[in-house]
């Protein structure tokens, strides 16, 4: 079976508009499974460079899959032990949530492996 990486991944500027309110951070942080495809997550890194705690969500077709909270200038690495396949069609995100106006960066990397 052949398989192929794909990743979701870069440095982004953000303003919050809460922890309860996640917000999509760009349109280049999205990908669709292709038809007759499945896609898994496999892990996700980010860095977090404000003064506050930042979460990173992975949605699936627009609701929340999975919750990455980064630390105040911190970083996480989190290697995916339960996986879930995507079925072709599915579409994941990685949309941000943070205080209300906080203003920063973040750098995120998730990997994902297409079968």
């Amino acid at each position: 079976m052949h398989s192929t990486p794909r990743f979701l991944q870069g440095v982004y500027a953000f303003e919050g508009k809460g922890l309860d309110e996640p917000a999509p951070l760009s349109t280049a942080l999205g990908w669709t499974v292709p038809a007759g495809a499945t896609a898994q997550a496999v892990y996700f890194r980010g860095g977090n460079a404000t003064d506050e705690l930042i979460c990173v969500v992975l949605m699936r077709d627009g609701a929340p899959m999975r919750y990455f909270p980064v630390g105040a200038k911190g970083d996480v690495h989190v290697p995916l032990r339960v996986l879930e396949d995507l079925a072709g069609g599915t579409t994941v995100e990685l949309w941000l949530a943070a205080p209300a106006g906080l203003t920063g960066n973040v750098i995120v990397d998730l990997g994902l492996v297409e079968i």
